[in-house]
């Protein structure tokens, strides 16, 4: 018989970017990789990741704390708690907290697989601060990992047309 996962509100495996800190609550282990969930808190005025869309997998956000921006190829939208963003595939996004009051999201993503491009932005983050190479870490590194992850910036095709 099949039982359900309850991850309290003070577990989880925690990932430290910088002004960015990540709670994965599901990795895709307890759903045959078919949802993974995180709880992302990011600091006043910090700019999100790179405009990228995704091949493979949809995403939700769910504002919980603060209020983010959101930019599409289509414009800017202002998300507050209580706001659901759902971005299908190949829909062109980022997101950045601009503001001065620390905000949060729920964040699904299906599959589950992009909680581990997370993992690897997060680990090499890490490597190159204990390096003292962390200043080279810019758009173009963080764009090679979002590839693995079939991401992309807006005007690639992702070798599909």
């Amino acid at each position: 018989m099949v039982d359900i996962t309850l991850v309290k509100a003070d577990e989880g495996e925690v990932l430290h970017m910088g002004p960015v800190t990540i709670r994965v609550i599901e990795d895709g282990s307890n759903t045959d990789n078919r949802i993974g969930a995180i709880i992302l808190t990011i600091e006043p005025r910090t700019p999100g990741p790179a405009i990228h869309w995704h091949r493979m997998h949809d995403e939700t956000f769910l504002v919980t704390k603060g209020r983010f921006l959101f930019t599409t190829d289509k414009g800017t939208h202002e998300a507050k708690v209580g706001d659901y963003v759902v971005v299908p595939p190949k829909a062109i996004h980022t997101f950045a907290n601009p503001y001065d009051e620390p905000a949060e999201f729920y964040n699904s993503f299906t599959p589950a697989y992009y909680v581990d491009y997370l993992r690897m932005l997060s680990q090499e983050m890490v490597k190159m601060k204990e390096t003292g190479t962390f200043k080279d870490f810019g758009e173009e590194k963080q764009r090679a990992i979002m590839a693995q992850f079939a991401t992309f910036p807006p005007g690639d095709l992702g070798h599909l047309e």
